[in-house]
């Protein structure tokens, strides 16, 4: 029998059951989840994946983007920034997201789960 210490340690079992419970797979907005994919654009543009019909949102807002089965977001130079948290986050760098985490857009809020 192949025993690991995932298999035979409490502590492994934990960890793994952590690590499969903090993997993002879709996002909660409007009372409605949507699934993630390698790229989804936000915006008040009818050409977003995501669009978001408020004036403090602009056109081209923010970048959700898969990089090695890992979820992360960008503001793209939106006029009144992006929210991470309760945190407004910086224009063109990557934020990691995690189950659980907040994003702001205007006055909507995203969960990612």
């Amino acid at each position: 029998m192949d025993e690991t210490i995932i298999t035979s340690s409490p502590v492994g079992q934990r960890l793994e059951k952590m690590k499969e419970t903090d993997v993002v797979s879709y996002l909660k907005f409007n009372n409605n989840k949507i699934n993630l994919v390698a790229k989804i654009t936000i915006g008040r543009s009818p050409e977003n994946n995501i669009v978001i019909d408020n004036k403090l949102v602009s056109r081209q807002h923010a970048i959700i983007q898969k990089i090695n089965n890992e979820y992360f977001l960008k503001d793209a130079g939106s006029t009144n920034g992006t929210m991470l948290n309760g945190k407004k986050i910086v224009a063109e760098k990557y934020y990691k997201l995690y189950s659980g985490d907040t994003v702001t857009i205007g006055t909507d809020h995203l969960v990612f789960s």
